[in-house]
């Protein structure tokens, strides 16, 4: 987000003393005013204060979003500045399926990648949160016909690294951004996905049925039995079989199919065992003369819920029957899919085709045919991320209009759109799009929103507002020390006691103590959740790290006085800084500390390092620690992240220690009414 729904305040009556604009306004704030306050505290600051037209800030989704609105009264340390792409964007999920961006919701399962040695691979990452705006929109063109909204913030990878789509907004070309022939990486575009029409699900049903189902009429001395079974498959394949079925009129019921024992799960099937049915049926999955794209999407839908899987790499289509078998191998051609037949299993009848395509087309078979089950679909992760030469870029157009944009944060940093590897973008290097620098002015110039109070009162009480959580201090820490002196805060937490309305907040100031009476008001009434970020308890650390915030221990009296008050406080423990803060005997000390200040729960979060946090990171590591440097080039040579190893055995060691002093590791979001704030901005302010 730019600046432009923000307005100056008048200069009367707003504590401190007006400085003159210097240095000069960013081009994004032109009608701010600019304040430094004679105090040691601020020394080296400037403020610039903006009357914002609105204050809850929306991140789209359904209603089972546990993170959809956020307060944000300062701004110039988080990561929600840059918003990235058109809303009907597909976004690859973790199944291989895909869905529109502005569709997604936190805790969705995706698809990102990261680096393992000197490879970048696909892995499955999840939505930490998401945001939209209104900026300049982009087309961005490929060879393969692929076309890309996005703003002139985002960045793609190529295979020269990341580029933005555009140079700065202000001329300035020092960026990396991208020009025609640069080549994109990823899978390529994502297919089209199948008309779920009468076509498709005479086909589906044909796939489901013959692959290894049941339709027949039996004679016995006691008379005659119809009977219809599909193949035993998952329970997401036979809900849709009996919807198809239901759309012709065709009733089914459930049955035990096999019970459950050592060896293998329970299966439910679906029967019906009328004589009009089994006739509908048998015309339904009659084979047609000259299916069409539509029918033999749904036949090879159909016919991998029966007896397809995919893993490792590898796709295969099992069945008895050698008719099935080659009418499969025809669908597959077709849509130009090659096969090969395997040869059989010895311990069963079964034949099995294995499609030899490499994953742009494994994903191409599933994006076409959209199968219902999920549990044998490991298309994406592991495999290696690569450049093509079909994602070449052949033109990059201002479309000269303003569009309404998307951007998610990710695990893995990173999001597959539409074939292409995206970036979401945090923290220091978004500062610069308000024309600050990644470094020192992150720290030193702060937007603040001197109207916040008022704008949360009133659109509390506007008629569409429905009382949905609100989060504080997932994008930059509220109670920072600006704080003390603009008092946004209180008429905040006011207006949200006084509308009954749940909320969170999330800090590492001590400054939160003085509205402690506010917020157990506010509790009395509605949700209240808290936490506070601790790293470690070295206080010679905390100097050289986190010289502007409040010491660790003044951190934990701050938790032992709410959890005193009546509130389950969780802590997250981040960053732990490889070499200062993960031994076994900081870890111990830390958690001990935690625990005893009554905390409800530690989240341990290692550090990472994002593209402009990791310069300014290793600029203060030289100079503070330089014996540690060829330690952080090897564990963070690979990216943003230390390697999994280091991760899982660093997390495992703060689990132990948790388990040792009473604090058991919640469930996501256990804790609290939203989930985790991301936690990038908690590792950034370090610096």
């Amino acid at each position: 987000m730019r600046w432009d729904n923000l307005t100056a305040p008048p200069v009367e009556g707003v504590p401190g003393r007006a400085a003159p604009a210097t240095p000069p306004l960013p081009l994004a704030l032109p009608d701010a005013v600019v304040r430094t306050f004679d105090t040691p505290d601020f020394a080296g600051m400037t403020f610039y204060e903006v009357r914002a037209k609105s204050i809850l800030n929306k991140v789209p989704g359904t209603s089972r979003a546990p993170f959809e609105w956020t307060i944000n009264p300062y701004r110039g340390c988080s990561h929600a500045c840059v918003y990235c792409l058109s809303g009907d964007t597909p976004i690859l999920m973790a199944d291989g399926r895909t869905r529109a961006i502005r569709d997604l919701v936190v805790g969705d399962r995706i698809c990102g990648t990261e680096r393992q040695g000197d490879h970048r691979r696909y892995a499955v990452t999840t939505v930490a949160a998401k945001w939209s705006t209104t900026k300049p929109a982009y087309r961005l063109t490929l060879a393969d016909g692929t076309t890309l909204v996005a703003s002139g913030d985002h960045r793609f990878l190529t295979d020269e690294g990341w580029k933005h789509v555009t140079g700065a907004m202000n001329g300035d070309s020092r960026r990396p951004y991208l020009t025609t022939n640069d080549r994109l990486i990823g899978t390529g575009r994502f297919a089209a996905g199948p008309k779920e029409n009468d076509a498709y699900r005479q086909g589906y049903l044909c796939g489901i049925t013959r692959g290894d189902g049941n339709l027949g009429t039996l004679v016995h001395p006691h008379g005659v039995a119809h009977r219809f079974r599909p193949a035993p498959a998952d329970e997401e394949a036979l809900h849709r079989a009996r919807r198809y079925l239901r759309a012709f009129g065709v009733g089914t019921a459930w049955f035990s199919f096999t019970p459950a024992n050592s060896r293998r799960r329970a299966m439910e099937a679906v029967r019906s065992p009328k004589e009009a049915d089994l006739g509908a049926i048998r015309r339904l999955i009659r084979w047609p003369e000259q299916p069409d794209d539509d029918w033999y999407r749904g036949f090879l839908a159909g016919i991998f819920d029966a007896g397809g899987s995919c893993s490792r790499g590898i796709l295969r289509i099992s069945c008895g029957d050698e008719t099935i078998l080659t009418r499969t191998a025809d669908a597959l051609r077709h849509f130009v899919l090659p096969s090969i037949v395997e040869d059989r299993d010895p311990a069963s009848r079964a034949r099995t085709l294995r499609v030899t395509v490499g994953l742009a087309e494994r994903l191409r078979f599933f994006h076409l045919t959209d199968p219902a089950t999920t549990r044998r679909r490991e298309i994406v992760e592991g495999a290696a991320v690569r450049c093509q030469a079909s994602l070449r870029v052949t033109a990059i157009e201002s479309l000269g209009v303003d569009l309404p944009l998307w951007d998610i944060t990710t695990g893995t940093g990173d999001f597959v759109a539409d074939g292409v590897v995206s970036h979401n973008c945090f923290a220091r290097n978004t500062h610069t799009y308000l024309e600050f620098d990644a470094g020192a002015d992150f720290d030193r110039q702060v937007i603040v929103k001197v109207n916040a109070g008022e704008l949360v009162r009133r659109e509390l009480a506007a008629p569409r507002w429905r009382g949905a959580h609100l989060a504080m201090g997932t994008n930059v820490d509220c109670y920072q020390r600006a704080e003390g002196r603009y008092r946004l805060m209180p008429p905040i937490i006011e207006a949200l006691r006084d509308f009954a309305n749940p909320f969170s907040i999330l800090t590492k100031g001590t400054l939160i103590l003085r509205d402690l009476p506010l917020l157990r008001q506010a509790a009395d009434v509605t949700r209240v959740g808290i936490a506070f970020s601790v790293g470690a308890v070295d206080e010679a650390l905390w100097r050289s790290v986190e010289p502007g915030t409040p010491g660790p221990r003044r951190r934990l009296d701050a938790v032992r006085q709410f959890a005193d008050a009546g509130f389950e406080v969780g802590v997250l423990m981040a960053p732990i800084l490889p070499g200062l803060s993960d031994s076994d005997e900081s870890i111990e000390a830390t958690v001990a500390a935690i625990a005893a200040a009554g905390a409800a729960s530690v989240t341990p979060l290692p550090l990472h390092l994002r593209p402009g946090a990791r310069e300014w990171y290793a600029h203060w590591l030289a100079r503070e620690h330089p014996r540690l440097l060829p330690r952080y080039r090897e564990l963070y040579r690979s990216g943003s992240y230390a390697p999994q190893s280091y991760q899982r055995e660093l997390t495992a060691r703060v689990r132990i220690a948790a388990r040792r002093h009473g604090l058991i590791r919640p469930e996501r979001g256990g804790h609290r009414d939203v989930p985790p704030p991301t936690p990038e901005p908690e590792q950034l302010s370090l610096l």
